[in-house]
């Protein structure tokens, strides 16, 4: 398949790295799709990507969160497109709520949620639609933060990385001869939009365009791509290691 033949489903998409990887997908000839719970997010992001693009920018209202969300809204984007690619980027980067006594169960609920939950039910519910074909693709972006504490006040945070890494490797290992190439982009530096950028970030779009080389080029399945600085992101990806 070419490029402009492919949909690429963007879970999270119109989020800071979400709305990278649409730029250059787009930019590159897909076709992309994305869900929001929110209109003014997508309308955001619409104004956002090239104005050549739009017409193959496919937008859709939905909760990917739960299941019947999940279910209703993946009914409505098959009435659209036909998906043969998902990238999903879903969560938070940040989360500094205070030390583990000073929280509540209803605190730690919800950073799961946002973390591993959406993450499982997104899956299960979008997998099926490419897992058995080979020219497909489905690519997860996490965070490095799992692996230590950043800083103190941010251990939830670190409770719900580590939660989404683990899940990444449990289907890694659980799914090891499925068709569909599928591989994960971990991410430990800060992401940012180019008037946010700090020493060490990494410029969103610069991002987006290597996440959008791992699902064109297809070479790679069950790969964890690890992006430590700017000059990871350009030795891992952009100089098609992959």
């Amino acid at each position: 398949m070419s490029n402009s033949e492919r949909v690429v489903l963007v879970l999270g998409g119109a989020g800071t790295v979400g709305s990278g990887v649409v730029k250059a997908l787009l930019d590159k000839g897909f076709k992309v799709a994305v869900i929001s719970r929110e209109r003014s997010r997508l309308d955001r992001l619409c104004s956002f990507v090239s104005p050549n693009t739009k017409d193959n920018l496919t937008t859709i209202v939905g909760n990917v969160g739960s299941e019947d969300g999940a279910e209703q809204v993946k009914q409505e984007l098959l009435k659209a497109v036909k998906v043969t690619d998902v990238v999903s980027s879903l969560g938070f980067s940040w989360w500094q709520g205070g030390p583990p006594h000073t929280q509540s169960l209803k605190d730690l609920q919800w950073v799961i949620d946002c973390l591993l939950y959406s993450t499982f039910v997104s899956w299960k519910v979008f997998f099926p639609l490419v897992r058995d074909d080979s020219s497909c693709t489905y690519t997860f972006i996490t965070g490095g933060a799992g692996e230590k504490l950043l800083m103190p006040g941010t251990g939830f945070l670190t409770v719900g990385a580590a939660s989404s890494l683990a899940f990444c490797q449990v289907l890694r290992e659980e799914y090891p001869d499925v068709a569909c190439k599928l591989n994960q982009v971990r991410i430990d530096t800060g992401v940012a939009t180019a008037e946010r950028l700090a020493p060490g970030f990494l410029n969103h779009l610069e991002l987006g365009e290597a996440i959008a080389a791992v699902v064109q080029q297809r070479s790679t399945s069950h790969s964890v791509f690890n992006i430590n600085s700017p000059a990871d992101l350009k030795t891992v990806l952009l100089d098609q290691h992959i």
